[in-house]
């Protein structure tokens, strides 16, 4: 990590508050870089963080940390932190285009239940990339209505190993092959998945770790890893 945005970023997908980060003036810091770590390798969100504030944001600094002037060190870091903090969500912002924003848009609005209860309580069971796919399936589904298309789509991109298929002789029912240990969270998110794009009247099988066989396709066929009826 190098700059603020990327330290913010890393915290947003840890589930770290942005407000338990303190941005602190370095002493002393490197001239070639923003972040002053002592491994220059960390990865670690640390609670407190030392900074070059000259290295980008000279013209902003220049005065408020006049080496001479040693009064009032506590306010002085306070206020470096909040001006660090703004210029961090300017940083963020810079790279995000109106996709991007009513991506946001919509992830807010499932957790303040405009999806509905059942989504307010249960959204957070995903990562936040995970939010910006179901939040983008959303909006195309806004546009082109296409439910079981999208509902495919995203299972494939949230688990990323499965394998999906249509049902010839019931084209109202999809299954889901996930290849994936079943636990309850990953059955909260099937659930919730198709709860956001399943229509009425189609229909889901679910299977984890093991599914039928199927003649022609070698990896389905593989000795103790299909299911026996």
């Amino acid at each position: 990590m190098n700059y603020i945005w990327e330290v913010m970023i890393r915290a947003k997908e840890k589930g770290i508050d942005e407000a338990d980060v303190f941005f602190k003036y370095g002493k002393p810091f490197s001239g070639y870089m923003e972040l002053s770590f002592e491994d220059m390798n960390e990865t670690d969100i640390l609670h407190e963080i030392e900074i070059n504030p000259f290295y980008r944001y000279y013209s902003i600094f220049k005065e408020l940390f006049e080496p001479n002037v040693n009064e009032n060190e506590e306010l002085v870091e306070a206020i470096h932190d909040l001006i660090i903090h703004h210029l961090k969500d300017i940083d963020v912002l810079m790279g995000m285009n109106k996709r991007d924003y009513y991506i946001n848009f919509v992830i807010e609005d499932m957790k303040n239940g405009y999806f509905g209860d059942y989504i307010q309580e249960k959204i957070d069971i995903f990562t936040n990339g995970e939010k910006k796919i179901i939040a983008n399936s959303i909006l195309n589904l806004y546009k082109t209505n296409e439910c079981m298309h999208l509902l495919k789509d995203t299972v494939s991109r949230i688990f990323r190993n499965a394998y999906i298929f249509s049902n010839i002789s019931e084209r109202d029912v999809i299954i889901l092959f996930l290849r994936t240990k079943e636990t309850k969270e990953k059955q909260e998110q099937i659930e919730v998945l198709k709860y956001l794009f399943l229509p009425f009247k189609c229909n889901v099988k679910v299977y984890w770790e093991q599914i039928f066989g199927i003649l022609g396709v070698n990896e389905f066929m593989r000795n103790d890893e299909i299911m026996n009826y």
